[in-house]
């Protein structure tokens, strides 16, 4: 599959998705077929969701990111390594997936670790999305509570990845890189995004 190039509004409705994510990436670890997952996803209730309307679409989402991966060995991780690390990854495979959190992500988070400005705000992130507005005329038609729900979704996956200490904090936390995902980063060629994990040769 590998990166998604086009913006869209998804990020919404599928935020961070860790526990559910790593629940898939176990059974594509274990050679389930896909529709052989979402039944069991069913049946057994392994989101633990109240209703199974939103089991299809959460697993769809989370195959689009393993799919984004591209790396069977960070899908393992991803299923299996340590939850520090395999919450990197799933960070990962949301900007692999998602334009708007590979841009936000490099131009935003990797360019305060690259000059060592810590310092994160809303002004950084309201800034951000003038420059995509202006860029993208996708981007220009979006609510503003389509790109405030956006922002909410981009802070609480920097929480839950220890950049920020909460949703309000307004310093980022120097992040220790993983072995694992800087490799597949650099298996993927994806140079760019090693500053968004605080990595430099």
């Amino acid at each position: 599959m590998g990166r998604n190039n086009e913006y869209n509004g998804g990020l919404t409705r599928e935020q961070f998705l860790f526990y559910e994510i790593r629940v898939v990436a176990k059974l594509v670890s274990d050679g389930e077929e896909r529709d052989t997952i979402i039944h069991k996803l069913k049946d057994e209730n392994l989101f633990q969701f109240p209703t199974e309307r939103m089991i299809t679409s959460i697993a769809t989402t989370c195959f689009k990111r393993i799919d984004a991966l591209e790396s069977e060995n960070l899908v393992r991780e991803l299923a299996e390594g340590p939850v520090d690390v395999a919450k990197q990854i799933n960070l990962y495979a949301m900007m692999r997936y998602n334009r708007i959190v590979w841009d936000f992500m490099v131009t935003v988070i990797g360019e305060k670790f690259r000059t060592q400005d810590f310092e994160f705000g809303k002004a950084d992130m309201n800034l951000f999305f003038l420059r995509l507005q202006e860029q993208d005329d996708l981007v220009n038609t979006w609510s503003e509570a389509t790109i405030n729900k956006i922002k909410q979704v981009l802070r609480k996956s920097l929480v839950e990845c220890d950049f920020i200490d909460t949703v309000k904090s307004e310093k980022l936390n120097p992040v220790f890189p993983y072995d694992d995902l800087i490799e597949g980063i650099k298996s993927n060629g994806d140079y760019d995004a090693l500053a968004a994990f605080n990595y430099f040769e």
